[in-house]
């Protein structure tokens, strides 16, 4: 009901704003009469009922104004975003932090991964995940992100239930191994 009204408001106030702007590009213009001009204003001056007319509908387009700068500054509802289901029981609301957590437990479990990252986006055809991570570098690289995206569709499809359209992986470092040293006992 508020949106309609705040639609209703914004109508009316883009109207206002549209003659008003219309009347004073025609008198700059000089296609209204200075004469009439002055008569008009000087009705408002002396005469009650436009002076009063004139007060009201300023009031008016003020408090609209005042709403829409309400409206425009008030923080709104953060909703996180989500992924919206329907089952014969009602509504399901995965959000999307829940299946960049899953993607990160599913793709930790593949070996010869550190330091993963995820970032899903929604898309028509299903869920795109993105995953970033650092790779030990002692394993094959197509093998071990092949494995990785395989996992991570499978695992996100089985308890979500929701398709995976892509899962892209970007390797992004091998971690340098640092060589140990035996410390000798005498």
């Amino acid at each position: 009901m508020v949106r309609i009204v705040d639609k209703l408001l914004l109508f009316l106030y883009s109207l206002v704003v549209f003659i008003v702007s219309w009347i004073v590009l025609s008198a700059a213009w000089n296609w209204i009469p200075m004469s009439i001009a002055k008569q008009a204003v000087d009705n408002i001056y002396t005469d009650k009922g436009p002076a009063y007319t004139t007060i009201a509908l300023t009031l008016i387009i003020l408090l609209i104004s005042l709403r829409f700068l309400y409206i425009s500054i008030r923080r709104g509802r953060t909703q996180a975003p989500s992924i919206d289901q329907r089952s014969e029981f009602g509504d399901i609301r995965i959000s999307i932090e829940t299946v960049e957590n899953l993607a990160l437990k599913a793709a930790g479990r593949t070996r010869g991964v550190k330091d993963l990252r995820a970032r899903v986006k929604i898309n028509s055809t299903g869920l795109e995940i993105t995953l970033r991570t650092i790779v030990d570098g002692d394993h094959s690289i197509p093998e071990l992100t092949e494995e990785m995206q395989n996992g991570v569709k499978r695992y996100i499809e089985d308890i979500t239930g929701i398709p995976v359209a892509s899962v892209t992986v970007f390797v992004a470092n091998i971690v340098q191994s640092s060589p140990t040293f035996k410390s000798r006992v005498e």
